[in-house]
């Protein structure tokens, strides 16, 4: 069985999100047992440089958790080597076997600066740093299971590295059209796992102020910028956090059949599996409004 085909077989419908980047690690075991009992088919992370380091804290959560598939979303590859990416991942395959997702990104340009890196090109950086893994292969453990190895591909140059050199694709915060296009881009048979964003708020002038509160789209640098702009929006309705139309194309947000109808959206377009992120304070808060929304969704 390839990657793609064990991944899909176990990842169902739709998994979750945590993007809490600060707790003690016994409130992380808490959430991810709460998501796991919820029926969620995997739970994905977020990195960016340095804080909770990616893989050990993947390791906490599938130590404390027992058949959920645990993801990065992503894996930053300005946070380490990508031998080490590679011997990292094949660990944690090897340790748990079909219970691991790797999602790699190049992150933003301000985010990279700030560490004390130079940005380039994140094409050609995403090339080299696969030819980077590709290389630490052989010296790294081998899986009784195989791992997907998925790209951050928003735009049409990383989704063709992502359908040549990787397992598939996990864009995030797109609309629907952005998921059609992902998918014919990439072909059947590659893996596309959507993130997008719940927001339990019905009131749409709440809901709007929640999703611009998330500065998506004024961060130096965005990618979802560029990638708005390739799907025909123009500068004037994506300026100041996105107008009506780009925000409620960007962000789910309603009650939760209004969500659920959305998720249900993104995988007739020809997603694989939609994973929900919810912006909240605390992690606790993050599991409860998941067991809110997992009977529709699930």
């Amino acid at each position: 069985m390839t990657a793609v085909d064990e991944a899909r077989s176990r990842l169902g419908r739709v998994g979750a999100e945590f993007m809490t980047p600060i707790a003690p690690a016994e409130e992380w075991r808490q959430a991810a047992r709460r998501v796991e009992e919820a029926g969620y088919g995997s739970l994905w992370l977020n990195e960016g440089i340095g804080g909770r380091e990616m893989f050990t804290q993947l390791g906490v959560m599938l130590a404390a958790t027992e058949r959920i598939v645990l993801g990065s979303a992503i894996a930053n590859l300005w946070a380490r080597h990508p031998a080490a990416m590679q011997g990292a991942a094949s660990v944690l395959a090897d340790a748990y076997p079909g219970r691991l997702a790797l999602g790699v990104g190049v992150s933003m340009p301000s985010l990279v600066e700030q560490s004390g890196q130079k940005w380039t090109s994140p094409l050609t950086r995403m090339r080299e740093y696969l030819d980077g893994m590709d290389a630490a292969i052989e010296t790294a453990p081998v899986p009784a299971k195989p791992f997907p190895r998925l790209l951050a591909a928003l735009g049409p140059k990383m989704q063709d590295l992502a359908r040549d050199r990787a397992d598939g694709a996990l864009p995030a915060a797109m609309p629907v059209e952005h998921t059609r296009l992902a998918r014919e881009r990439l072909g059947k048979d590659k893996l596309l796992v959507i993130v997008q964003t719940a927001i339990l708020e019905t009131d749409p002038v709440k809901a709007r102020a929640i999703a611009r509160g998330t500065r998506m789209l004024e961060m130096p640098g965005s990618p979802y910028i560029r990638s708005l702009r390739n799907l025909g929006y123009d500068d004037a309705v994506i300026a100041g956090g996105g107008s009506d139309e780009v925000v409620d194309a960007c962000f789910n947000w309603g009650d939760e059949a209004a969500i659920a109808k959305r998720v249900q959206d993104h995988l007739d377009a020809g997603a694989d599996h939609v994973c929900i992120t919810v912006l909240t304070p605390d992690l606790a808060t993050t599991a409860a409004q998941l067991e809110r929304l997992a009977p529709l969704l699930l």
